[in-house]
């Protein structure tokens, strides 16, 4: 909204209304803003849960200091939604069909999550909303997101060509035209790029439509997934958040890349037209994460919630799909990943050995994994792996998670020119 205000007054010479103009000036808005609104209305979010008795529900895991957890507020997602909202409707160009998918995203999976939380709470219902609904839901904002992007004009790249002498590289060139495509990025190959299109060769004529069906498919998938990843990992003080906001800004890093012409051809990469508005929603994102961690940081004052969690999720598997990165999902999000494996992992040895012995074991002492580190080797829990025989605290697992956090995020970026 205050873009579309000063460029106006930018139109009537008032001095200091061009600075709107610049991705940069809006995007250092955002994050301002986000922080400010995080954690100035934080408190009173908090205090107003804690008034209607919103208070976290504890499981007997066996866990250090986990009834000390009982009681905190939950449901404090919503400070993340609102930092994020605000902010990018007064400085991001809402005329932006990506900027407006990110809005939807951010709406359609907080009120999921919102709802899930809402049956835990005040439904006095531990498991919440039935897991199939839950799925139909991120099934819906994946069908819409994807087919959104198949059918709107303003969804549009420009192909990155490489221009070679003796079979080096000299420049990165791109193609004039703005066209539809299914390709998108992946690491390691030489062209940087994958297209949809190549797993549908058998469809002759009506290859690109089935393409078209392949990634739409693949949105769903990867929406799912996600935020059910952050979902999971959403267990300790600050792990989520913390984890969320590291994605966050490689994930603004790689949007301003893909709409800047040097950048892209430097990372040989295709071009996005539109895409830089997302540095904008990516900063609002970041800016709301971390000031959340003002009251999510060990010991919690607030939890998220599903109503946090499947947000975060989602918001990062659309941006990385919006931008042609999705295919680096497993390496960006890989804390998400191995906490969802960890799961799948778990359960599958758990029902096989049961079956096979009549007793279930498990492989990790506790899932998901950043539980595993909270339990001590000799607990009497009949798993493969013990180590570390000692628990460790939580502040220094969610710590060593976040470091490995950035690892990834750095390593994300680098192997777009490992090839």
């Amino acid at each position: 909204m205050l873009y579309y205000l000063f460029n106006y007054l930018d139109q009537l010479d008032f001095p200091g209304a061009g600075m709107f103009k610049y991705v940069s000036f809006r995007s250092g808005l955002a994050l301002i803003l986000s922080l400010f609104i995080s954690t100035a209305i934080g408190r009173k979010i908090i205090d107003r849960l804690q008034y209607l008795q919103i208070g976290e529900t504890i499981r007997n895991l066996g866990l250090e200091g986990e009834y000390s957890k009982k009681g905190t507020p939950t449901m404090g997602g919503i400070i993340i939604i609102i930092a994020i909202l605000i902010p990018t409707l007064l400085c991001a160009r809402l005329s932006n069909i990506y900027v407006l998918l990110m809005l939807v995203t951010t709406l359609w999976l907080g009120a999921l999550g919102f709802a899930d939380d809402y049956i835990k709470v005040f439904r006095k219902n531990k498991e919440g909303m039935h897991g199939r609904f839950k799925i139909v839901g991120q099934v819906g904002l994946g069908l819409i997101v994807g087919l959104v992007l198949f059918l709107s004009p303003d969804v549009v790249i420009k192909e990155n060509m490489e221009v070679r002498h003796d079979n080096v590289i000299e420049t990165v060139k791109f193609h004039t035209l703005e066209k539809k495509s299914t390709k998108t990025t992946i690491p390691f190959v030489k062209n940087n790029n994958f297209d949809y299109a190549m797993l549908v060769d058998w469809a002759g004529k009506y290859k690109q439509e089935a393409a078209w069906i392949v990634f739409v498919a693949m949105v769903i998938f990867v929406v799912t997934a996600v935020s059910n990843g952050a979902n999971l990992t959403d267990g300790l003080d600050g792990l989520a958040a913390g984890t969320s906001a590291i994605i966050g800004v490689a994930l603004g890093i790689l949007a301003y890349m893909s709409s800047h012409f040097q950048f892209a051809s430097f990372l040989n990469i295709m071009f996005i037209p539109g895409a830089e508005e997302l540095t904008v929603f990516a900063s609002a994102f970041i800016g709301a994460t971390i000031g959340f961690l003002w009251y999510n940081a060990y010991p919690a004052q607030v939890f998220m919630g599903d109503t946090g969690s499947l947000t975060l999720g989602g918001i990062i598997a659309v941006f990385a799909i919006i931008i042609r990165k999705e295919l680096l999902i497993p390496i960006l999000c890989g804390i998400f990943l191995v906490e969802s494996l960890s799961v799948i992992m778990q359960t599958f040895y758990f029902k096989y050995t049961k079956k096979k012995y009549g007793e279930g074991r498990r492989i990790f002492k506790m899932a998901p994994l950043h539980h595993h580190f909270q339990k001590a080797g000799n607990a009497g829990i009949q798993a493969l792996i013990q180590k570390p025989l000692n628990k460790v605290p939580e502040s220094k697992i969610v710590v060593r998670f976040w470091l490995i956090g950035i690892i990834l995020a750095v390593i994300t970026i680098v192997t777009l020119k490992m090839r």
